[in-house]
């Protein structure tokens, strides 16, 4: 297992009850010789040396996100990341409660300095309308939640998606419809080199007027300089970010003191441990038996 240290004495009797059920006897150990080693459990936390591990079948990632192992030269093994039921339930949940936060307008009342009655009603859900940019196994999931809430739901992907009461996009000549619809934007698309800095300030122009942009995926998708300056000209009304190019994020950076910014501490979904050892311990059997992982990653796409 390359895991933190600290991460070790959570993850290892989850793991050894996974594969006790799916009836694998597994040596689970943070010291094997890496020329013993058939499987690495990893957790990214700082660049490992992987050539050494030259009889390992598959390098099973306990995230989502993948960008910074799928650059790691050393690895040549083949890389599974990790998609289970506690990651997709997490990441519905903060989009959905984040989403609703800011169709209800509920800041206007929880911030509220004076005694002010201003009775009025937010928009039904059926008249406003909400892009998620990455229609994977998250972005779908979430997609898929609130058009179940009766949002106008419009999703963008690099390749045509099909999914039910969701408008799909995709390719370069989608995207501008997608940001067009989007008076909540939600980025959930993958860090690669072509999704760097998507959010920029072609794409922030796109959108309607006083939109609002939601960032559980990845801090890279975001140009922050052209946020900012979307959020003082008025043309973003708010940013509720979770993820960012550094973290945490440093204590000096303008988004902790921007009125119209929320930043929550990539929070949004958490691997556990009880749900994704199942998901290891299915992918190891897989291989066992011959057969090909789930959620490999095709590394030319980096995803």
């Amino acid at each position: 297992m390359l895991l933190k240290p600290e991460a070790v004495g959570t993850w290892r009797p989850a793991l050894a009850a996974a594969f006790a059920e799916a009836g694998l006897d597994v040596a689970l150990a943070t010291d094997h010789a890496p020329d013993h080693v058939d499987y690495v459990i990893y957790a990214p936390h700082g660049a490992v040396d992987l050539s050494d591990y030259t009889r390992t079948k598959l390098v099973q990632g306990l995230w989502a996100g993948v960008e910074t192992i799928i650059a790691n030269p050393t690895l040549t093994q083949p890389y599974a990341r990790m998609v289970d039921d506690g990651l997709r339930e997490g990441m519905v949940e903060w989009v959905t409660g984040h989403v609703l936060h800011h169709h209800l307008g509920i800041d206007a009342h929880i911030q509220r300095t004076t005694p002010e009655w201003s009775p009025v009603a937010p928009p039904l859900a059926r008249d406003r309308r909400v892009t998620v940019l990455g229609l994977g196994e998250l972005g779908e999931a979430c997609a898929t939640a609130l058009a179940a809430l009766n949002f106008q739901v419009a999703g963008w992907s690099r390749s045509p998606k099909r999914i039910a009461n969701v408008t799909c996009f995709a390719g370069d000549d989608g995207l501008a419809d997608a940001l067009a619809h989007g008076e909540i934007l939600v980025l959930l698309l993958p860090a690669t080199p072509a999704t760097e800095s998507i959010l920029n300030d072609r794409a922030l122009a796109r959108m309607p007027k006083g939109a609002v942009v939601l960032n559980p995926g990845r801090g890279a998708l975001i140009d922050d300089d052209a946020l900012l300056t979307a959020l003082d000209a008025g043309q973003v009304a708010h940013a509720t970010l979770d993820t960012f190019r550094i973290e945490p994020l440093p204590k000096e950076h303008p988004y902790w003191s921007h009125p119209r910014v929320t930043v929550t501490p990539h929070i949004a979904s958490e691997t556990r441990p009880e749900t994704a050892s199942r998901i290891v311990a299915d992918n190891v059997a897989r291989v066992e038996r011959g057969d090909t992982p789930r959620y490999l990653v095709d590394k030319s796409r980096g995803y």
